[in-house]
């Protein structure tokens, strides 16, 4: 009798450690369970805060873009982040690009990989949905968040309407701006200060005017998820937050804008030169279509 209680009480010790075993093998599995970002970067370059040889922004473009977390030059700023599958958009003030004073940690869509002279109107329409998040930002002297522009629309002078202005580059204004402004998405558009004016007019930067915006009502809070769709056809626009609230921009200044090129933008373009200031932007599913 007792060599059974001694061998029944050997048995029940042996499960108790393989049970304590797999639980533990298993406890460990999840804890060092990582996701690489599954994000297609194609057709995106990207701009960050670091000076080239002649002091602008610093870009990446496709091939090279494809081997981001190994390049030297983008670890600060655009790097994967293996706990939650995300690519994380870093930017602070530093080096900027022509016709602004902010930096920006920024994706720039390419039609053609690796060029920048194809893009679309919105007579060819074009779709872009994004999964983000707004992972860190800094505060001012007032205590309130330093405002990020996660996404644009912007656009682009042909070569021929560049030459017909007298304009040195390509840069046109953008038709969409959207922030997030103090724990809110915030949407920005351009509207046509004379309606009536010829196109040959309105290629102008200085046609155009600021809107009074448009807020989406449900707040965004820091570290959660949430989806943007822009979709654009000739003379509309449409800026969609999680799947159901909306807002759309139709009529005369939408149908004046097909007259130039656009391209979408996604990522991190940071609002503050406050010293010390910075934001961290998370994106974990990107797609566009045309």
């Amino acid at each position: 009798m007792k060599s059974f209680l001694k061998f029944s009480t050997y048995v029940i010790v042996l499960l108790s450690l393989v049970i304590s075993g797999c639980s533990s093998s298993q406890t460990a599995s999840k804890k060092g369970k990582s996701k690489a970002p599954n994000i297609d970067l194609t057709h995106w370059k990207v701009t960050i805060p670091t000076p080239r040889a002649d002091g602008k922004a610093m870009e990446v473009s496709p091939p090279d873009i494809f081997d981001y977390p190994n390049i030297e030059a983008l670890k600060e700023f655009m790097y994967p982040d293996s706990s939650d599958g995300s690519i994380v958009f870093h930017a602070y003030p530093g080096s900027t690009t022509s016709n602004t004073k902010y930096s920006r940690t920024e994706l720039r869509e390419q039609m053609v990989s690796g060029k920048n002279s194809t893009n679309w109107t919105f007579k060819d329409g074009g779709r872009m949905k994004v999964k983000m998040a707004i992972d860190q930002v800094s505060k001012d002297a007032n205590g309130k968040e330093h405002r990020i522009i996660i996404a644009q629309i912007h656009g682009r002078l042909t070569n021929e309407q560049k030459k017909s202005i007298g304009q040195k580059d390509n840069n046109a204004p953008p038709i969409l701006k959207i922030y997030y402004d103090k724990g809110k998405i915030r949407v920005k558009t351009k509207v046509l200060k004379n309606t009536k004016a010829v196109d040959a007019d309105i290629l102008d930067k200085k046609a155009w005017g600021d809107d009074d915006g448009y807020n989406f009502e449900t707040p965004v809070g820091k570290g959660e998820k949430f989806t943007l769709e822009v979709i654009v056809s000739d003379g509309r626009m449409e800026i969609v937050l999680n799947g159901w609230q909306k807002k759309v921009y139709k009529g005369v200044h939408m149908e004046r804008w097909g007259v130039f090129e656009n391209y979408f933008k996604v990522g991190n373009y940071f609002q503050s030169r406050d010293k010390g200031s910075y934001g961290k932007v998370k994106i974990y599913e990107l797609e566009v279509s045309h």
